[in-house]
């Protein structure tokens, strides 16, 4: 489905409210003077509020992408969609987009 390019300065968050970085943005494509993110790498994720074992698993700290862009890639990678999917470690729960640059969409 196409949907708007993820760049570094778009929103995303986990389940339980931590906010959620790139770790390594693709400096060579800009969209709105932001560098993109790419399937690759993980997402960071800081301030998660989910509690630590024995209660539950503990907090979540890094995402993984699963899906991305089938036709738009950088560098051989694809980029990152406002509708692509991540599983973070360790809890298992998706990662959500809440807000992304309006002006360019990816396939």
């Amino acid at each position: 489905m196409p949907g708007f390019v993820l760049n570094v300065s778009s929103t995303v968050i986990c389940a339980h409210g931590g906010q959620a970085k790139p770790t390594v943005p693709n400096p060579r494509v800009r969209v709105m003077g932001m560098p993109v993110v790419t399937q690759g790498p993980p997402y960071v994720i800081a301030g998660c509020a989910n509690p630590p074992p024995p209660v539950n698993v503990g907090p979540c700290v890094v995402g993984n992408w699963v899906t991305a862009a089938v036709r738009v890639k950088v560098m051989g990678l694809p980029v990152l969609l406002q509708d692509s999917q991540a599983i973070c470690v360790p809890t298992g729960t998706p990662l959500t987009v809440i807000l992304a640059q309006p002006r360019v969409r990816g396939m």
